[in-house]
């Protein structure tokens, strides 16, 4: 439990990452239900949302790896980050992981109250102040889908 714990505070450390681009489109939405932009890096290229069922994919065009200071741990987001999103929660997601402890740990999904982020890997959690995530941040890699 306690290594998970340390898997999250990982995502914290995002916020160390600057924002030279400006939000997108699909980080605007993230705000509409209560998330901060922090939680998709700046490469997005397309995104969907189906406002009856909250059902979302966004498109990064390859996989975007963002390095985690100071500890160099690996976030790795898919080519296409999918889920469901209503009013402060994300379930269902797919697409976001993160190597830590010699193995990838998948994000499934993502709670809010504005000032709280709570991070599910599946029956774990872990909760986080928002504002750690409000900016942005830059790939450093994006591959071809693997």
């Amino acid at each position: 439990m306690t290594k998970l714990l340390s898997l999250f505070s990982l995502f914290l450390l995002i916020s160390l990452s600057s924002a030279q681009t400006p939000p997108t489109a699909a980080h605007v939405e993230l705000t509409n239900y209560g998330f901060p932009i922090g939680l998709l890096p700046s490469s997005v290229l397309n995104y969907t949302l189906n406002l009856s069922s909250g059902d979302f994919s966004v498109d990064f065009g390859g996989t975007c790896q963002v390095t985690l200071p100071p500890d160099n741990y690996l976030a790795t987001y898919s080519k296409k980050v999918t889920g469901k999103i209503v009013k402060g929660q994300i379930a269902k997601l797919e697409g976001i992981r993160v190597w830590a402890f010699f193995k990838w740990w998948s994000i499934t999904g993502i709670r809010s109250n504005d000032e709280d982020l709570v991070f599910e890997v599946g029956m774990v959690t872990a909760k986080y102040p928002s504002n750690n995530f409000n900016e942005t941040p830059e790939c450093e890699g994006k591959h071809s889908a693997s």
